[in-house]
Order: C-alpha cells, then structure tokens, then sequence
C-alpha cells in the first residue's frame, strides 16, 4: 500500500464525508487550545516579525481546517494589540498529502477572510493562505521561513506500513488483525516501533531546518500512556475493526487472505518514545508535554439511555469510517464498507456499553534552539 496515494479523509460534505464527521479530532483542537495559545504567546514575547510563516501539517478538510489558523490568528492579534505592535504579515501553509480536499478548504476561503477583517479590522495582516501538498515526514518549505508550526491528529499516521507488513510479504506475520494486538507477535511490535522512530525523526529533521530559532512547534496525536503498545486505549479501536472483517471472513464476504495481509500505517507511541526521538534529534527544546483522554465519540451526552448507546456506536463508526474509508477501499474494494461498518458500529456499541475506555491524545509544545 502506497499511504501517499490511498491514506485521505473522505471527501465532500456528505454522511460519511469527513467534513461531517470530525468531532473527536474537533474536541482535540479545542484541548489543546491553552498550550498553543501559551506557546505562542511566549515566541511574539521575545519577536515579532514583520512576516509570519505558519504552517498547519496534516490540516485534512472539513470545519475544523480553518479553525486552527482562526485560532492562531487571535492569538497574534490580542498579543499585538497588548504591546501596542502592528500585526505581522501572515503566510498561511495548509498541509497534507496530494490527495487530501484542498478544494474544500479552498471554497471556505472567502469566508475566513471576511471574518478576520469583520473581527479584527482592515489593517489586521494581511494573511495569505496557500496549500503544500506533500508528506511531512520530508521537507515541506525553505530553511528557516516559519515562526509556528502546527499539527493534529496526523502523527500518528506513518510514512508507511512497517518493514515486513506489507500487503505483498511472503509471509503474513500478523493474521487476523489489522494493526498491533495482543496476540501479535514481537516481531510486529518492534516493526511498528521502529517505523514510528523512523518517521518522527524525519519529522523533526526536516522541521529544524524549516523552523527559525526561538520558534514554536504545537503537536498533538493519538497515542498511550502505557509503554505497553498493546493496551486497549492504543489499539482496541483497530481490534474492533479486526473483528468485524474476520465476522464477515467467517460468512465468506472476505477473504481471510486480504486480512491477512493488511495492516494500518499508524502507531501511538507512549511519552517515553516521543521524548527519546526529541532528545537524540537535540534540535527542539519541549516547553510542555502532557496526555488527555477523549471520548470515542467525542463526548456526548445520550449515553445512558439505551438508544444512546446504539446511536454512539453509530458515531464512532462514522468518525472512523471517514478517516480510513479510502485504505480499507483500496484493499478490500467499496462493496463491503456499507456492511463492514455496521457491523464496526454494533460491535462498538457493545464494547462502550461495558467498558470506559478512551483515547489518549498527546500534546506538546516545542521550541526551536
């Protein structure tokens, strides 16, 4: 599997569009809010440039694309205004991979702008927004030509399946499961490690040489508190998932061989992994670094009924089909997502009816040295 090529959020703005289903990755923006906010503010303390670089990595489409720049740009805005200092000119980079839904984001435009100069006047600015599609596991812009870099919910996506999980291995090492379970074999454990410690270190790489010095990097994405890849809050999602294509192996509606064969390009790491990629790069300097939970479903508040439990399941269904519709697609075909994440749903909603387990989201806060 190519990531480049088939990892994208679903498009368009219908039921199963992204757009309409990013809640959960909604309430993570909104969690981390005080520590970008705390960042930032630290940088314009010290400078404030005449031009801004900003890049949002991983921005995918849908409402919640625009919200971080908006956010971002109050941040500047009130900080300016309390030192009595002109706003900088702002140069705005949405990233994601090739195939993301730029056009979506493109069509908000308008809007965005004239929402900034109704909040914040005409001589706030100017800020100009571009796209850069293209992996951020690579170099995305010119040596030192941004001032704060922001990303969420995309980290823990990986360049690609770890070494030795690929569809077309001689030898299916992890039968029956699509990503890191229990049953999984060392083998596969080490292998998703070393990938992530592959891919993060590109990451910061390639964003040293991007980032000036006395610059900010605000990360957050899924991952554990556990040094233990296989506890459920890192993994049970895909252990579900797991389960609902094996239900349908069972009934001859898959081919056990294509599960067989599949496996996520995603890891989350534990705080410990994170802070050793930081350290042996020795390029960033960590400002804060801290783990909340987040509801599957992005917290509701029907869930003590008994339809509401049905209805989150739904959801969470729907949050995650948006998100890996278009890997499942190219591997498995369309013909079986309609079935696959209904079945997806049911099992959920029986999991959350007896378990509280939650997603554990990291949030960090850097500096460039």
């Amino acid at each position: 599997m190519e990531v480049m090529q088939v990892l994208h959020m679903n498009k368009g703005d219908d039921e199963n569009s992204y757009a309409k289903n990013s809640k959960v990755q909604s309430k993570i923006i909104s969690l981390g809010k005080r520590i970008n906010e705390e960042a930032i503010m630290q940088m314009l303390c010290s400078n404030i440039p005449d031009i801004m670089g900003i890049a949002d990595l991983g921005c995918s489409s849908g409402p919640n694309s625009l919200s971080v720049i908006s956010e971002i740009t109050d941040i500047i805005y009130a900080k300016c205004r309390e030192l009595g200092r002109p706003t900088p000119e702002l140069k705005v980079f949405l990233n994601d991979l090739p195939h993301n839904d730029f056009n979506f984001i493109f069509g908000s435009l308008p809007a965005f702008y004239d929402k900034l100069k109704k909040e914040k006047g005409s001589d706030f600015g100017p800020c100009f927004v571009s796209a850069t599609p293209g992996s951020f596991y690579g170099r995305l812009f010119p040596s030192r030509s941004l001032h704060c870099v922001h990303s969420s919910s995309s980290l823990h996506w990986l360049s690609q399946v770890p070494a030795g999980l690929e569809s077309n291995a001689r030898t299916a090492m992890n039968k029956g499961k699509i990503y890191i379970s229990k049953s999984s074999s060392l083998c596969v454990l080490e292998a998703y490690s070393l990938q992530f410690q592959k891919d993060f270190s590109s990451f910061l790489k390639s964003r040293s040489k991007e980032i000036v010095p006395g610059g900010c990097m605000l990360l957050s994405f899924m991952g554990r508190r556990s040094t233990d890849p296989t506890t459920d809050e890192s993994c049970y999602h895909w252990e579900l998932l797991a389960q609902a294509l094996m239900s349908m192996v069972s009934e001859g509606l898959v081919e056990k061989e294509k599960v067989d064969s599949f496996n996520a390009p995603y890891y989350g790491p534990c705080v410990e992994e994170m802070r050793l990629e930081i350290e042996k790069d020795g390029s960033f300097s960590v400002n804060r670094l801290e783990t909340f939970e987040i509801d599957w479903d992005g917290g509701v508040d029907d869930v003590d009924t008994t339809s509401g439990a049905a209805l989150r399941g739904q959801r969470v269904a729907k949050t995650i089909r948006a998100v890996v519709e278009s890997m499942l697609e190219s591997h498995f075909g369309k013909d079986i997502m309609d079935e696959l994440f209904r079945r997806y749903g049911e099992m959920v909603e029986g999991y959350l009816s007896k378990t509280g387990t939650k997603y554990t989201n990291l949030v960090i806060s850097m500096v460039r040295n």
